[in-house]
């Protein structure tokens, strides 16, 4: 076994750390809309949610690694 995958979590131990971001991500940006978006519907949301979930994870020391 190597260390990266000795370093791998368990995916059901992710499930509460993806639910905790995406509520973050959620309050984010309704404040998002509200403030620099003046209340309009943001038509780019998806792309917005990505940035921000590659964002948290990144600075929590997450990353996304594909298997093979």
């Amino acid at each position: 076994m190597s260390d990266q995958d000795a370093a791998a979590p368990d995916p059901a131990d992710m499930t509460p750390v993806i639910l905790e971001a995406l509520k973050a991500a959620a309050a984010a940006h309704g404040v998002h809309e509200a403030v620099e978006l003046k209340g309009v519907y943001d038509e780019q949301w998806p792309e917005w949610y990505a940035a921000h979930m590659t964002k948290t994870f990144a600075d929590a020391g997450y990353r996304l690694v594909r298997s093979a």
